[in-house]
């Protein structure tokens, strides 16, 4: 079986298949093997391990993870993929190729079916446009996970390990950290990829909390203060709470509880760290349990 990492094997099988790149499904191929090696070691592949593969493209990443571990599905959304899948994974007895939507699979009932409940391992080489979702769909379906180690923008990934008062810090700091602990494990140039993109990208592995870092009563009022805080960041964070549609507090229910858990009524909510989050939504949600 030829490695597809090779540039010019994955050249070929594009030319050979007459494949167009899709921009809205954000397709850039893989070509470099130091890179494909730092993404297996990052996830910690072994073979006891079943991966879901998110976009496996031509299968440059299916065929090394196939190496590695006991069974991988490959989820792949574009149509005119699954034939060049079906040749280039031939000779991969362990891999399944799936064609759908990882946002439409049900992910916990394929964890069930293929690992018994057990973790799954996910990698994953992500679209911009489309990266919040799953990962967010991931940690909230419910699946056991292990982690999700995944190729993004430099940017996002930046975003992701973000801490408070950083021009990075944000909603997707906050929600990635309830659930993970962000590691980054490489930066990878746009010469590593067919076509080019425009910018940089990282590989950054998350590994899932065994238990949640805080405590809180009501997550979804967590997340949707969490939401008002930052959509409008250069607020404060008693106005960014009050202007929220999704919040039904009175200002000074927000600002008794600001003062409450020790802030200054100027504070903003890029200031505040995930565990001073919890603190506010539980005493919110204790002022109003039906909210």
């Amino acid at each position: 079986m030829e490695r597809l990492v090779d540039p010019q094997a994955t050249i070929a099988v594009i030319r050979k298949n007459e494949f167009a790149f899709q921009k809205r499904f954000g397709q850039n191929f893989l070509v470099d093997s130091h890179v494909l090696d730092k993404i297996i070691r990052a996830a910690g592949v072994t073979k006891d391990d079943f991966v879901l593969e998110i976009g496996p493209g031509i299968g440059t990443m299916t065929q090394a993870l196939s190496e590695a571990a006991r069974q991988v599905a490959a989820v792949e959304i574009d149509d005119h993929l699954i034939p060049i899948l079906k040749e280039t994974l031939s000779g991969c007895a362990n891999v399944e190729i799936i064609h759908g939507d990882i946002l439409q699979l049900d992910v916990k009932a394929l964890a069930e079916s293929r690992n018994g409940g057990k973790p799954v391992k996910v990698v994953a080489n992500l679209p911009y446009y489309i990266t919040t979702p799953i990962i967010m769909g991931l940690f909230e379906s419910g699946v056991p996970l292990d982690n999700i180690t995944i190729m993004v923008q430099k940017e996002v990934a930046d975003r992701m390990k973000a801490g408070p008062g950083t021009k990075d810090y944000g909603a997707l700091s906050l929600a990635v950290q309830y659930y993970a602990e962000p590691y980054l494990a490489a930066n990878v140039p746009p010469n590593c990829f067919i076509p080019r993109p425009n910018v940089g990208s990282a590989v950054i592995r998350l590994t899932a909390h065994r238990e949640k870092p805080v405590q809180v009563e009501d997550e979804a009022l967590l997340f949707r203060l969490i939401r008002a805080s930052f959509n409008q960041r250069r607020k404060t964070l008693a106005n960014g709470l009050n202007n929220s549609p999704e919040l039904s507090f009175s200002k000074e229910e927000i600002q008794e509880t600001i003062a409450e858990l020790g802030l200054p009524a100027s504070v903003r909510g890029e200031a505040l760290t995930l565990e001073q989050f919890a603190a506010l939504s539980n005493y919110l949600s204790r002022r109003r349990p039906t909210d």
